[in-house]
């Protein structure tokens, strides 16, 4: 074959080959057009956009609340101001009106300076309209063929009219109108320049950034709103540099329908992250136990707070959460203190100063010194004002010694105390190299306290709390991607400490008939008290804490964990396991039964309040009476059996 002939040869070959490669992936790219056309909800992207509904059920069904969202009237851009639309074109899409749905070029810049979208706004009314969050090249690629369909039969202003007229902007509301009015109480048309620009920095992150929840992360998204505006050409550095942040002006309207609960407001966030399709309407069931809601409510109630506020979380050791109670009145104040409130903790954060100990290596029959600390800069004091030259962990850690724990992390070092506090999920700051730190003077939530709290009841950390249910882990997740666990010894020692710190230390108020664990807490000045623990077994367990506290942050006279808090966590805890008496039966005729009756023949008689404001309280057993009260903020039992009369601080046992 001559050289020229196998050359023709060739490149005939290779025309062939290229011509049969371009004609099967233009089929493939026809097939694939042809998949999503049938699987793309086309139909539905011209028709009027739904507002999203979400119904949330409490576990037995129960309907508890709606997060019917609060979505405005439509918006017309032609009377829209230009400073209202400049904004949101600016930051999201800056060549919205030159494209034809997608834009290879501000997809490159949003790479390159992280500045702006991928994604057109005509993309986004795509995908937050007509398809689910899932993150796959399938939904990406139907995201765009919705785009070009709405760019082919829709105007641009009408693209931009939905999408304003229906983005999510944070606190539940949809929609610029409805935003406008909520967060500045004006119609979008009355918008002022700097206000615009904070609505349009809202769209990236709506939940994160919302400027009633996080105002610092608001208003530095809004610097580059208008970073954004000077580089479209619509405002000039000068003018950029003296728009200010806007002032909120959020107000309750009318046509808003309030959740009504603290529980509601804390699951839905969670209900719309695991909500398939934003706008349509949806009914969840969560982990909310009604029954144990309703004793929660009574159990608050019931208690002499005296103007101060209250909050109570009661979950599974697996974080559900099926009881939650944020204050005294949701009505007069929907900010939830046990989800939102970061207070100190007291000698709740303790748990995680003694477990450090344990996994070092010490026992609860370990000595450490209990002397009062009178050099240094730092002199903690106990609040019993008892000291010793040594004391064991288990006697410290019951009556809450401060001058042990304080010595304690020293010992073990406060690296090792923070890693336990990280370890159990506890995510709020602690000071490093503060020795305050054990007697828990940093602060965190009381929903943060209650999991870590959890960790330990179920012997799995860390332990995320959830308001719906989660599917349980399958063998193979769970030995790559399972909890953490402690060794048999911490994990009994640990339980072993937190039992007696409520059978014969600073929590005897929280005493049940079965088993139960817990510890107390209060901070200076009786400013946060707080009482912490578990009880019950197998899917019964209950972790709850309660805390008892003012907004101010104002003392509350002779207010202590053991006290209150704990007779709180006991009135849900025995009512929640059903250890409640039962009704007294009618009476009927019988005959005299001829003798006195005993103390131990009467139930009931333990814990009873002589004063109002519960202070004081008398408990009868079968050898004498004990009252439990306080004087000038320092606890007293004074007992009368037959020994006689006497009389020590509270939490300590009498002297032989």
């Amino acid at each position: 074959m001559e050289p020229s002939t196998g050359r023709i040869w060739r490149g005939h070959l290779l025309r062939w080959w290229i011509v049969r490669g371009v004609a099967g992936l233009l089929f493939a790219f026809i097939l694939l057009i042809g998949y999503l056309a049938v699987t793309a909800p086309l139909s539905k992207s011209l028709q009027p956009i739904a507002p999203p509904q979400i119904t949330l059920l409490a576990s037995d069904g129960t309907p508890i609340a709606r997060s019917g969202a609060i979505v405005g009237e439509p918006v017309e851009v032609a009377a829209l101001p230009d400073h209202v639309v400049q904004p949101f074109l600016a930051i999201e899409d800056r060549r919205f009106y030159s494209h034809w749905g997608i834009d290879p070029r501000g997809i490159a810049r949003a790479a390159l300076t992280g500045v702006g979208g991928g994604s057109t706004i005509t993309q986004q009314l795509a995908k937050f309209t007509f398809l689910t969050p899932e993150q796959t090249l399938t939904r990406k690629a139907r995201e765009m063929l919705i785009a070009f369909w709405l760019e082919a039969w829709l105007t641009k202003d009408q693209i931009l009219e939905r999408y304003l007229s229906n983005a999510y902007f944070g606190d539940n509301t949809y929609g610029l109108r409805a935003a406008s009015l909520h967060y500045f109480y004006r119609q979008p048309e009355n918008l002022r320049p700097e206000q615009a620009a904070m609505l349009a920095g809202l769209l990236q992150a709506p939940s994160r950034l919302a400027p009633t929840r996080n105002p610092d992360a608001a208003a530095r998204r809004m610097a580059l709103v208008r970073g954004a505006m000077v580089a479209a050409g619509y405002l000039t550095q000068e003018q950029a540099d003296a728009m200010p942040v806007p002032r909120l002006d959020v107000r309750r309207q009318r046509d808003s329908l309030p959740t009504g609960t603290y529980f509601a407001d804390w699951a839905l966030p969670e209900a719309r992250a695991r909500s398939e399709v934003g706008y349509v309407s949806q009914t969840l069931t969560t982990t909310l136990d009604s029954r144990l809601q309703n004793i929660a409510r009574q159990a608050v109630q019931r208690a002499p707070l005296g103007g101060a506020q209250v909050a109570l979380v009661a979950m599974r050791p697996n974080g559900e959460v099926v009881a939650m109670i944020g204050g005294t009145d949701y009505a007069k104040s929907p900010f939830n203190r046990a989800t939102q409130a970061r207070r100190q903790v007291g000698s709740t954060f303790k748990l995680f100063v003694y477990l450090a100990a344990l996994e070092a290596g010490w026992r609860p029959d370990d000595t450490i010194s209990n002397a009062e600390i009178v050099e240094g800069s730092y002199r903690p004091r106990n609040a019993n004002g008892r000291y010793s030259n040594q004391i064991t962990l288990a006697d410290a850690f019951a009556q809450s010694s401060n001058v042990a724990a304080v010595r304690l992390q020293e010992q073990v070092g406060d690296d090792a105390v923070i890693d336990m506090a990280r370890a159990l999920g506890v995510t709020s700051p602690l000071d490093r190299g503060d020795p305050s730190l054990a007697l828990g003077t940093s602060t965190m939530t009381l929903m943060e306290l209650v999991a870590a709290y959890a960790g330990v009841a179920g012997n799995g950390y860390p332990v995320e709390p959830h308001a719906l249910a989660r599917p349980e882990q399958g063998w193979w997740d769970w030995l790559f991607d399972g909890p953490d666990t402690f060794s048999s010894r911490v994990h009994g020692d640990i339980e072993a400490m937190l039992r007696q710190a409520i059978n014969r230390g600073t929590g005897r108020a929280a005493m049940l008939r079965s088993a139960n664990f817990g510890k107390t807490g209060t901070t200076q000045d009786s400013r946060d008290a707080l009482f912490v623990g578990y009880a019950g077994e197998g899917d019964d367990r209950l972790v709850v804490g309660v805390w008892i506290g003012n907004d101010d942050n104002s003392p509350i006279r002779g207010l202590t964990g053991g006290g209150l808090p704990a007779r709180i966590w006991r009135d849900f805890m025995s009512a929640a396991l059903g250890e409640r008496t039962r009704p007294a039966p009618r009476p009927t005729a019988s005959e005299d039964p001829g003798g006195p009756v005993q103390p131990l023949d009467v139930e009931g008689l333990e814990n009873i309040p002589l004063t109002q404001d519960g202070q004081t309280r008398l408990s009868v057993d079968g050898q004498g009476a004990t009252v439990s009260t306080s004087v000038e903020g320092v606890g007293l039992d004074i007992r009368v059996d037959g020994d006689g009369l006497t009389v020590t601080p509270s939490g300590q046992p009498p002297p032989p």
